[in-house]
């Protein structure tokens, strides 16, 4: 009778033992997150973004709702509540425009969801953390590149193209660009190009034709205007150099341009990691862990390391 009675109780030892994993299992699997994001899915950067976001997801087991916006604040917003009303276990949003999340994540945390910024900061909008890229600092260091080269100086004019004027990343590239070339002299102008690609380059290519022999470089603030410039040079008939041109370089297209001597120097963003990292932020709040700092990226790269970032992009 003793011998039967321990074996029934090593037996519940057992099935204990095996019973709390799965419990804790089944808990993680009722954790949403929601990733956010005010880019267009046509965009390839965003492409980038959402591998990390997926791939975070792959590796806890935990679900990620993720969702484009394309600049629309209203369907930004809209997203945003939605996940509030869903009961998210945390949000990972970027910022289409500056003030234009304060008010829902407000909401957000007043439901006690944490909420991390990624790759367009807000720092007055109430987020818990912020992941990616300081746009202030990465005009500044295009500009900066372009003057400590000698590239431009005081009286020349740089030609700045972007998808989408007016949006937070390119009036904080702008401050900091700005900082560097109105104490020298600098004239600069931004442009508008579109979110079409074709549109974009149709653009760029009567922008160049009209303006070429008074535009001393360029500075692509968006990734689809950098990444169109060799097919912009070769259909205007400039040659790769010609022009000295820094931005962003977070697509295939503009890692070649690098390598090829399209570009001179490109932004890399760290996309996937920023996702990762990112969730991985609101995670942490989400489990009453305050993330009470802030995680800076981006890598401004040249020909000599332009491959590293062009096997990235190309899954090498």
């Amino acid at each position: 009778m003793i011998k039967k009675l321990g074996l029934l109780l090593l037996t519940l030892t057992l099935v204990l033992a095996f019973a709390v994993p799965y419990t804790a299992s089944a808990q993680d699997d009722t954790r949403v997150f929601y990733w956010i994001s005010h880019g267009s899915p046509a965009d390839p950067v965003w492409t980038y973004f959402l591998d990390g976001a997926e791939q975070w997801s792959a590796d806890t087991g935990i679900e990620v709702r993720t969702s484009f916006h394309s600049g629309d604040v209203p369907s930004h917003q809209e997203a945003f509540r939605a996940a509030i009303a869903a009961g998210a276990t945390g949000i990972v949003t970027s910022t289409p425009d500056p003030g234009s999340l304060t008010e829902v994540i407000a909401e957000a945390h007043d439901a006690g969801i944490p909420v991390i910024i990624i790759n367009t900061e807000d720092a007055d909008s109430g987020r818990d953390a912020y992941v990616g890229g300081d746009n202030v600092e990465i005009g500044r260091r295009w500009a900066q590149y372009l003057v400590d080269n000698g590239f431009v100086s005081e009286g020349d004019f740089v030609w700045m193209p972007v998808e989408v004027p007016g949006a937070t990343y390119q009036a904080l590239e702008t401050e900091g660009i700005s900082s560097v070339f109105d104490p020298l002299g600098i004239e600069y102008e931004v442009t508008d190009a579109t979110l079409d690609q074709a549109e974009i380059i149709t653009r760029m290519s009567d922008y160049l034709t009209a303006n070429q022999d008074n535009i001393d470089a360029i500075i692509g603030l968006g990734d689809l205007v950098t990444g169109s410039i060799a097919r912009v040079f070769d259909q205007v008939g400039v040659e790769a150099g010609a022009i000295p041109v820094v931005g962003w370089g977070n697509s295939p297209e503009t890692a070649q341009e690098v390598l090829d001597g399209y570009v001179n120097a490109a932004m890399w963003q760290d996309p996937q990691a920023t996702s990762y990292m990112g969730l991985t932020m609101a995670m942490m709040a989400s489990s009453g862990i305050p993330p009470g700092f802030d995680v800076i990226v981006g890598t401004l790269y040249e020909a000599d390391s332009a491959e590293i970032y062009l096997n990235i992009m190309q899954g090498g």
